[in-house]
């Protein structure tokens, strides 16, 4: 027994050493952690339990039959975070810079498998060269046994990818059709085609850093949802992240105590709105005091900024945030932010997160570029995906609510929960100047003082029509609030919410325009 002991001890300390000391020497050198490093700074200390250790690809073509490295280049196994199980993969640069073989895809989908007989998420660090290229189509057949489970995991449990070096070809879209990827600024990167093939094809010269990394990636693309400046840092925000989520879509995210008893009126939020309704205002100081703790981890931060979505508490119970953001194109609707709230969206729906919707909007972009590149079928899809989520839904109309827009951000209309509105909340078709000077072309055309005119018919307009009362009248508001009690009516609404149940109708699937 005790040589098969030292046997096995042997074996175990050659799989953590991975492709040797002086791999790993380079690996650091690059400012970069190994695989096993990653997962133990990621994981709760001590539960991680790793399978597949011992596990060799079994290729034999141009040499590798004289270089097989125990685990083959991908790391898998069990672990906890804040105490609740998930399914985790690590990629090891070290093996074949990371590559992709038969068995290392194999490895991947067997703790995919697994994740979802059990309903927990799945976490897949990425850093690897792409397809093992001496394999050939057998490495392109194990990425799309990894992209099928992707998808079969859709919505069933989250799937979140951290991208720790670089990530190429086919191999990008396994974590493209994760719910969240999360990238290192100058380390990470990611594109279809690299900066050699895009000179050839396109003779357009490009850094790696510019085509695909994490700045890129944040603020162009929309492809990375969360970016940050070291490794240590990404890993203890997805540690952040899934501490608001739900294991799977069965459950609820779980839940803090909450002092019911504290003081719930915020006497600030009357005096964050300008008089002039056409003055800027930054929304994420309404975000911060509404939320628990003033605590928000905000997805896509850098992308899109006319829309805020994010993750907040309100009296323990995680929702989504989303909210137009006045101070970035005044908050308007374009195709970027229609894309981004509806992903966020469909997220939150389908792992039984409550909506909070914050809005501020003065219709959709207008313009030729918005137009031709499809404002209506992007558009759509906020409209779309708040119009079929059934978990709560709380709205709260700040200022603005102009034409279409007011019916895409999860109005009554399309199955809000509750509406309130604020005193300063406009509903209306369009703006008042532009609603003036149509209903009253006319008469302004033919006065003999034009500008007295358009004031004294824009003034009365104002007075009659720019306001939430109207709305509430018709039962599209369900109330007008005070600002300042704003966070206890949300709460109270959210803790009423509770037991909502609603559906859609029976159907093998929706067909959202994409």
């Amino acid at each position: 027994m005790k040589k098969k002991i030292e046997q096995l001890e042997q074996l175990r300390e050659e799989a953590l050493l991975a492709g040797g000391k002086e791999k790993i020497h380079q690996q650091h050198q690059k400012g970069k952690l190994t695989a096993r490093e990653r997962i133990e700074l990621l994981v709760d200390e001590g539960t991680f339990s790793e399978v597949d250790m011992f596990v060799k690809h079994r290729t034999t073509e141009f040499g590798l039959d004289k270089q097989k490295i125990i685990g083959d280049g991908v790391v898998t196994g069990f672990a906890k975070i804040s105490g609740r199980d998930i399914a985790i993969f690590s990629q090891d640069f070290t093996v074949f810079g990371g590559s992709l073989s038969e068995t290392n895809a194999k490895k991947i989908c067997k703790v995919m498998d697994m994740a979802l007989k059990l309903g927990i998420p799945i976490v897949g660090l990425n850093d690897s060269g792409g397809a093992r290229i001496q394999e050939g189509v057998s490495s392109l057949g194990g990425y799309a046994d990894i992209f099928l489970r992707n998808t079969l995991a859709s919505g069933v449990v989250p799937q979140i990818s951290a991208i720790l070096g670089p990530c190429a070809g086919g191999a990008v879209y396994s974590p493209a059709i994760t719910d969240f990827i999360f990238m290192v600024k100058n380390t990470s990167h990611m594109f279809v085609t690299g900066p050699n093939v895009v000179k050839t094809v396109t003779h357009e010269e490009v850094s790696f850093e510019d085509l695909g990394g994490a700045e890129t990636h944040a603020t162009k693309s929309g492809v990375a949802h969360f970016i940050y400046d070291s490794e240590i840092e990404l890993l203890q925000n997805i540690r952040k992240l899934i501490d608001y989520l739900p294991l799977n879509w069965k459950e609820t995210p779980p839940e803090k105590e909450f002092d019911f008893n504290q003081n719930l009126i915020v006497e600030k939020l009357d005096e964050i709105i300008p008089d002039n309704p056409n003055k800027p205002y930054d929304m994420k100081l309404i975000i911060n005091e509404l939320l628990d703790e003033s605590e928000f981890l905000e997805v896509h931060e850098n992308y899109a900024q006319n829309i805020i979505i994010g993750f907040g508490r309100v009296a323990g119970q995680t929702v989504g945030v989303i909210a137009n953001q006045p101070a970035v194109l005044a908050g308007v609707l374009d195709i970027n932010a229609s894309i981004k709230g509806a992903r966020f969206v469909r997220f939150c729906d389908a792992f039984n997160i409550p909506l909070l919707v914050l809005e501020d909007v003065p219709g959709f972009l207008p313009g030729t570029e918005q137009e031709w590149n499809g404002i209506i079928r992007h558009g759509a899809k906020l409209l779309f995906a708040f119009s079929e989520a059934t978990v709560p839904k709380v709205t709260v109309i700040i200022r603005k609510a102009y034409g279409g827009a007011y019916d895409v951000m999860n109005s009554k209309h399309i199955r809000g929960d509750f509406n309130f509105a604020w005193p300063t909340a406009e509903i209306a078709v369009m703006g008042p100047k532009g609603a003036v000077e149509i209903i009253f072309k006319k008469e302004i055309s033919n006065s003999k003082n034009k500008e007295e005119k358009l004031n004294e018919v824009l003034n009365d307009y104002i007075e009659k029509f720019t306001n939430p009362y109207i709305a509430a009248e018709r039962g599209f508001i369900d109330e007008v609030i005070i600002p300042r009690e704003t966070r206890l009516k949300i709460i109270n609404a959210f803790q009423l919410l509770k037991t909502k149940v609603d559906t859609n109708p029976k159907k093998k699937h929706s067909n959202i325009p994409l």
